[in-house]
C-alpha cells in the first residue's frame, strides 16, 4: 500500500491476434483477474463488450483501451500486458502511447503445452512477446519482464514477479513525487553528506529546507503544559522505555516533535534529514533520535546528519517493502569473518528493528558535548532476519545519480556494545566494500528488514536510468 492506503491499481491489456482460438483469450482473462483479486489489485480492463473479448488488437481497440486508461490516469500504478496468444504488438504499444501513461509496464506471455501445439490450442506467445517488446523499445517505453520468458499467471513464479512489480511501481511513483525536508546544516566536517539538490529535482525529488534555529526557537517557546506537548509526551512514553532519562529531557524532545511534525505536515513532506549534532546538543540539550525513530516507524523516514540522499535511500526501500527503514553506518568488522560486519548508529532506528527499544544517551557524542546533553537516543539490538541495504548518491562531477543495493541477513552473533546496532552477513562483503570505496559512496546506507534489492535495481535502472550496482555476492 502507498502511504495514503489506497488500493493498488493496474491497467491491464489483454493482447490478441484474431486467427488464434477465442477460448485462449477468455481463459487468459479469467486467470489474470483471479490472480489480481488474490492480491487485492484493482484492474482497469476493457469490458468484454467494448472490444472483442475485452482484448486489444486493432487501432480501434487501442483507442478504446487508451481512453479507459486516461479516465483512470491518476489511479493507475502500473500496466500489465498479458499475451494469451501471439498478441498484436502495435495494439499494445499504441494503447500505451495514446493513454499518455508514464508508469512501469510488466509483460507476461503464456507458454505452450507440448501436447497441444495444434490449431485449437497453439499460442505462439513465446514469439509474440519478443515482438511486443520490440515495439515497446521502438516507442521508447521502458518495461519489466517476468523471470521466465513465458509463464502462466496462476504459476507461483508469476505471483512472485507480480509482487516484485508492485514494489517497483511503488518506488517509481513514490520517488517521482517525493518531497523531503532538510532541517539544519550538515555537520561541518561531513563532506560525505553533500548532495546535488538540482539532480534530485531533475528526477522529481523535491527538497524543502528549514533552519535549525527556527526549530529550536519555536520549541523553546512551547509551554510544558501545552496540549500538543503533553500529547506527544504520552506518545513517546508509549513508544519507548524511558528508564532513568531526566523527565525534562523527554519534554524537550516532545516539543521538538511537535514543531518538526507540524512543519512536515504543512509542507506535505514524505521524509526528512536532520542536523543531529552538534548545535542541537549545545543549544537545546538533547538528541532528537527518538523523534526521528518514531517518524521512521510511522513510514516517514528520517535520516541523520542532514543526509538527504540517505533519506531518499530509506524512502526507496520503504516503498519497495512497505516496512520502515533505518540509516546505518557500515561501522565495524566482525572479528575476522570477511562476510560479516556491525551496523551502528547512536541511534535513531525505527522500533521495528529493535523490539526491546529503550531511550538512552550518546556516549561518543557525550565525550565532548556532555552526556547530560545527549539524552534521546534509542538503543537496542536487531534480531535475526532478512536484510536489504541500499544507497542513492548524486554524482555531481558526472551529472548523474548512482546507486547500489543488495540483500543479506541480520544474524544473532554475539555483540557487546551500545546504541542502535546489528550484525549482518552479506555474501562477498569485501567485494561490496571495495566497490563502495572505489566509487566514492558515503559511509551511510539505508537498511530494511526485507529482501528488496531486486525491486530497487529494476526501478532505478529501468525507470529512472540511474547507474546501478546490484550486489549479489
Amino acid at each position: 500500500m502507498f502511504k495514503n492506503g489506497k488500493q493498488f491499481t493496474l491497467g491491464v491489456i489483454i493482447g490478441n491476434r484474431d486467427f488464434f482460438p477465442d477460448r485462449l483469450i477468455t481463459e487468459g482473462r479469467q486467470d489474470v483477474l483471479a490472480v489480481l483479486q488474490e492480491f487485492d489489485i484493482r484492474p482497469i480492463i476493457l469490458d468484454e463488450q467494448a472490444a472483442k473479448l475485452g482484448a486489444v488488437e486493432t487501432w480501434a481497440h487501442a483507442k478504446a483501451c487508451a481512453d479507459l486508461f486516461r479516465r483512470h490516469r491518476e489511479e493507475i500504478d502500473g500496466v500489465l500486458v498479458c499475451l494469451p496468444n501471439f498478441g498484436d504488438e502495435r495494439g499494445v504499444a499504441d494503447t500505451i502511447k495514446l493513454s499518455g501513461l508514464d508508469v512501469p509496464i510488466l509483460v507476461q506471455a503464456y507458454p505452450d503445452d507440448l501436447d497441444q501445439l495444434n490449431v485449437e490450442r497453439r499460442r505462439d506467445a513465446y514469439c509474440g512477446k519478443i515482438s511486443v517488446c520490440n515495439n515497446l523499445v521502438q516507442y521508447g517505453f521502458p518495461f519489466t519482464l517476468t523471470t521466465r520468458h513465458t509463464i502462466r499467471p496462476t504459476d507461483e513464479s508469476f505471483k512472485r514477479d507480480l509482487q516484485r512489480f508492485m514494489g517497483i511501481c511503488r518506488v517509481v511513483k513514490g520517488l517521482r513525487n517525493a518531497r523531503l525536508g532538510a532541517i539544519g546544516a550538515r555537520p561541518g566536517n561531513f563532506n560525505t553528506t553533500r548532495y546535488s539538490e538540482k539532480l534530485l529535482q531533475a528526477n522529481g525529488i523535491s527538497v524543502t529546507t528549514l533552519d535549525l534555529s527556527e526549530v529550536l526557537g519555536n520549541a523553546a517557546r512551547l509551554a510544558d503544559d501545552d496540549g500538543r506537548v503533553r500529547e506527544k509526551l504520552a506518545a513517546i512514553q508509549a513508544y519507548v522505555r524511558i528508564g532513568d532519562v531526566p523527565p525534562q529531557s523527554v519534554v524537550k524532545q516532545a516539543k521538538l516533535a511537535v514543531i518538526i511534525e507540524d512543519w512536515m505536515s504543512v509542507n506535505d513532506l514524505d521524509a526528512s534529514a536532520l542536523q543531529c549534532w552538534t548545535s542541537l546538543q549545545q543549544n537545546y540539550g538533547v538528541n532528537v533520535c527518538t523523534v526521528m525513530s518514531m517518524m521512521s516507524e510511522s513510514l516517514m523516514p528520517s535520516a541523520c546528519e542532514v543526509d538527504i540522499t540517505g533519506a531518499v535511500s530509506m524512502h526507496a526501500l520503504q516503498l519497495a517493502s512497505g516496512q520502515p527503514s533505518a540509516l546505518v553506518d557500515w561501522n565495524n568488522n566482525y572479528a575476522d569473518d570477511p562476510n560479516k560486519c556491525v551496523l551502528f548508529h547512536c541511534g535513531n532506528w525505527a522500533s521495528s528493528f529493535i523490539p526491546e527499544i529503550e531511550m538512552s544517551n550518546a556516549p561518543i557524542l557525550g565525550s565532548t558535548l556532555g552526556v547530560e546533553n545527549t539524552y534521546g537516543t534509542v538503543a537496542g539490538r536487531t534480531p535475526a532476519g532478512p536484510f536489504s541495504f541500499a544507497r542513492v548518491t548524486t554524482d555531481d562531477r558526472h551529472g548523474t545519480i548512482r546507486t547500489y543495493m543488495g540483500d543479506g541477513m541480520f544474524v544473532d552473533d554475539p555483540l557487546d556494545t551500545f546504541g542502535s546496532r546489528a550484525v549482518v552477513e552479506v555474501p562477498e562483503l569485501q567485494k561490496l566494500m571495495h566497490y563502495i570505496c572505489k566509487n566514492g559512496f558515503e559511509h551511510h546506507a539505508a537498511m530494511n528488514a526485507s529482501h528488496s534489492a531486486a525491486v530497487l535495481a529494476e526501478a532505478f535502472e529501468t525507470y529512472f536510468g540511474w547507474d546501478v550496482y546490484h550486489h549479489e555476492g
